[in-house]
């Protein structure tokens, strides 16, 4: 049993023994080697070379433009000052020819939907003769201004003269007018009479006619305007000023279609 133990003993010293445990709370015989960290740096922020520059200064690089904002040269104003204060001379032009015709358009509009209204003898004009004695011209004015204009039961106007001695004037100018449907009354010696009939089928048609006569008018003007003022500039064919004024006379005769169309669709005209 003695050399057992001894035996034993010496394998025991001899018996390579394993490293120091370095770790405190695992047992070595668990540890695995440990791995690796890996870490990544970054450059760093690359200092301004004005370093005195307040941070609140603007920057010296331009922002990018969208393409949509860039507004092509034949689109552009005109720049022009003449061009421009003849543009707007035009345009004035344009419009007062363009509000005469849908003031007589509405008038007819009135007509033919059987409306009785004091305006339908707004186109009437009363001669009346110059104060300077005979030879010269007479004076022509609104019917307004020499009578009221009134309307009883719906279906018939009243003509009131402020002076007697107007009334053959008043009655001179309802016929001279020429207007359709309209035939005077006297009733005594400062009152008219004008019963308006229910408008018939060729009554409107008739007034669709003349509402496009007045539109045919009214569109010769503006283009007269048109061709007068692109005269005056000498303009180039292809210049920006020529687009202008034909926008502009575009945009006119447009608004005499568009009236002339809700006339006819009011009317009943085909």
């Amino acid at each position: 049993m003695s050399v057992f133990r001894q035996g034993l003993r010496s394998s025991l010293i001899n018996f390579p023994r394993p490293p120091p445990c370095t770790h405190r709370l695992v047992h070595c015989s668990r540890l695995s080697p440990l791995p690796k960290i890996i870490s990544r740096s970054y450059a760093s922020k690359a200092k301004s070379k004005n370093r005195d520059q307040s941070s609140d200064a603007p920057s010296s690089k331009r922002s990018p433009v969208a393409t949509s904002s860039l507004v092509p040269g034949s689109q552009q104003a005109l720049s022009d000052p003449e061009a421009q204060a003849e543009h707007e001379r035009a345009s004035a032009k344009m419009s007062t020819a363009v509000e005469w015709f849908r003031r007589e358009a509405a008038q007819l509009d009135a007509r033919a939907s059987g409306r009785v209204t004091p305006q339908l003898l707004s186109p009437v004009r009363v001669a009346l003769p110059s104060a300077e004695g005979e030879g010269v011209e007479d004076v022509r004015v609104r019917l307004e201004e020499v009578a009221t204009v009134g309307v009883r039961d719906g279906s018939m106007l009243v003509i009131t003269v402020f002076d007697v001695d107007t009334l053959k004037h008043v009655e001179a100018a309802l016929y001279d007018s020429k207007l359709p449907n309209i035939v005077p009354q006297r009733a005594d010696e400062r009152t008219i009479k004008i019963p308006i009939p229910k408008p018939t089928v060729d009554s409107r048609l008739a007034m669709y006619h003349s509402a496009a006569r007045l539109a045919e008018d009214t569109r010769a003007q503006i283009r007269k305007q048109h061709q007068a003022s692109i005269k005056k500039g000498k303009y180039g064919k292809h210049s920006i000023e020529i687009d202008e004024f034909q926008k502009l006379h575009d945009r006119f005769i447009g608004e005499v279609d568009t009236v002339l169309a809700q006339l006819k669709k009011s009317t009943g005209a085909r």
